[in-house]
């Protein structure tokens, strides 16, 4: 029984010991994952703190406003504006046309749409004019009808005939010229029902009625409907055929509405069809709907068109193409504008591959070509393919600042360029080609007239953009170089890398450019 107490005891003591460790190390753990609570949030408010500082009053960053990406001139050698396809065209005003083209349906002009009907009620008997689409000439019979009134109005002008002829040598006064009178109101009613002039012709030879009249078609064209129907019933409303005159017709089209401003009435259009391949119907617009279709965003516009040998048919689907003048204008090739969608630009070509970017304020464009409002003027040249890449060309060389501007003034730049058209700059390096390290840089200046420059500050400036994925930071020498006499200017200056550099030679006198060039050198050796 001692053994049995003493070992309870024993684990009683042992169970106590175990609770109360794992109670300390549950405790501690607890406590611990509070501390690291307080310390996330300590380091949050901070965090939050900091980026409120930084915001400003209100805690919110604010975005700097986007500054337009900084362009300079460039210079290509012949060999390269050839490699990538320089190509160049002239500024000029002349006379400007926008091209629409669209595509649009043939339908009836309603204008030339005739209806046949009766003035008078029958039965039709015989029809000659029996399908749709048939080609009906003026003249032609359509059918035959029976009309008891038609029959008995011509009875009473043949008894007023007879009268006529027998009361015409009465002596009682009024009693002829009412005969007359009768003859005529008798005839009269003939014509106004449109009993043809040959009926009432016959009438007066032959004196016999006939119980079928033939009707004639009054006009030329396709029956485009028909209701007459042998043995049919038919009153003066009813309408007995369609006849449309297709020697005219309209097309349909659909203009987007920021093109519409430029439509007027009566403006040329010309219609293509894929069935008269080289074929063109010439025609011109003939009205324009006053709205707006809200799903499509175009508006309809109605063209007339002579249809000479039938072959544009209703029905027929079209292209259209609509030349409008826009007037005389400034105007530059559309391939010649760089568009980065907050600016126009262009690339003066000043000759002998140096090219100039200048912002224009263009206008509508009208086919191939923009007109130009502000930014340009006659005469001048400007680059009208390879754009993109000589864009990117400038800004390398403007975020190298490889290109020294000309001095502020009126007529600078113009000054400028014609002194880089008369300066001759050749630039040389010993060793040649550079090397890694230190190289002299020779500027040969030569005037128009062969004689040399003397007395210029000449600069020479060899840039390398920076490679943030390989370590390597931007590079930029600028070496002044001395007067050696004879128009030649040295310097030497030490290149930390060797591959390609950008090299900008600008030439300086008296506080003025005369004379600059852009090239590029290749060093051999590693970075």
């Amino acid at each position: 029984m001692k053994n049995y107490r003493a070992a309870f005891l024993t684990t009683l003591s042992i169970t106590v010991a175990l609770a109360a460790a794992l109670g300390y190390v549950a405790w501690r753990a607890g406590w611990l994952r509070r501390a690291a609570g307080w310390s996330a949030v300590g380091a949050h408010a901070s965090a939050t703190s900091e980026t409120s500082s930084a915001g400003g009053a209100n805690g919110l960053a604010t975005n700097p406003t986007p500054q337009p990406t900084p362009l300079a001139a460039v210079e290509l050698s012949p060999q390269r504006l050839q490699r990538i396809g320089v190509k160049s065209g002239v500024v000029e005003v002349k006379p400007v046309y926008n091209d629409i083209r669209t595509v649009g349906n043939v339908d009836v002009d309603e204008q030339l749409l005739s209806y046949i009907q009766l003035r008078f009620a029958g039965w039709i008997q015989q029809v000659f004019a029996n399908y749709t689409y048939q080609y009906i000439h003026k003249g032609q019979p359509l059918f035959t009808i029976y009309s008891p009134d038609l029959v008995t109005a011509e009875r009473e002008y043949l008894i007023a005939r007879k009268n006529q002829s027998l009361l015409a040598a009465s002596t009682i006064p009024g009693v002829a010229s009412g005969a007359v009178s009768l003859a005529s109101a008798a005839v009269e009613r003939l014509q106004q029902w449109q009993v043809p002039a040959r009926e009432i012709k016959r009438l007066e030879t032959t004196g016999q009625v006939r119980n079928e009249l033939e009707i004639d078609s009054p006009v030329s064209g396709f029956i485009t409907q028909r209701n007459a129907l042998p043995q049919m019933y038919a009153q003066p409303e009813t309408r007995l055929y369609t006849i449309a005159n297709l020697s005219t017709v309209w097309v349909y089209a659909h203009i987007f509405q920021d093109e519409i401003g430029e439509i007027r009435t009566g403006d040329p259009a010309t219609v293509t069809v894929d069935a008269y391949p080289g074929r063109a119907f010439y025609g011109r617009v003939d009205y324009i709907w006053p709205e707006v279709d809200p799903t499509t965003r175009t508006v309809k516009v109605r063209l007339v068109f002579p249809n000479t040998g039938l072959k544009l048919t209703p029905g027929m689907f079209v292209n259209v193409d609509m030349r409008i003048p826009l007037g005389q204008h400034l105007a530059i090739p559309a391939s010649g504008v760089f568009q980065t969608g907050t600016r126009n630009i262009v690339f003066i070509d000043r000759g002998g591959g140096y090219l100039e970017p200048r912002d224009v304020e263009l206008g509508p464009q009208a086919g191939n070509e923009f007109i130009v409002l502000k930014g340009l003027k006659a005469g001048e040249r400007v680059v009208t393919s390879a754009n993109f890449l000589i864009d990117s060309e400038s800004q390398l060389q403007a975020a190298l600042g490889s290109f020294m501007p000309p001095p502020p003034g009126a007529g600078a730049a113009a000054a400028m360029n014609a002194a880089r058209a008369k300066i001759s700059v050749k630039f040389t390096t010993l060793p040649s080609p550079p090397r890694k390290g230190t190289n002299t840089f020779r500027v040969q200046l030569t005037g128009s007239n062969g004689r040399p420059i003397e007395g210029a500050q000449v600069t020479t400036t060899l840039s390398m953009p920076g490679m943030p994925a390989m370590g390597m930071p931007a590079m930029r020498v600028a070496v002044a170089l001395g007067s050696k006499g004879g128009g030649l200017y040295e310097g030497s200056g030490k290149l930390g890398s060797g591959g390609t550099w950008q090299v900008s030679v600008t030439a300086q006198k008296a506080g003025k450019t005369i004379a600059a060039k852009q090239l590029t050198v290749t060093v051999p050796g590693g970075m």
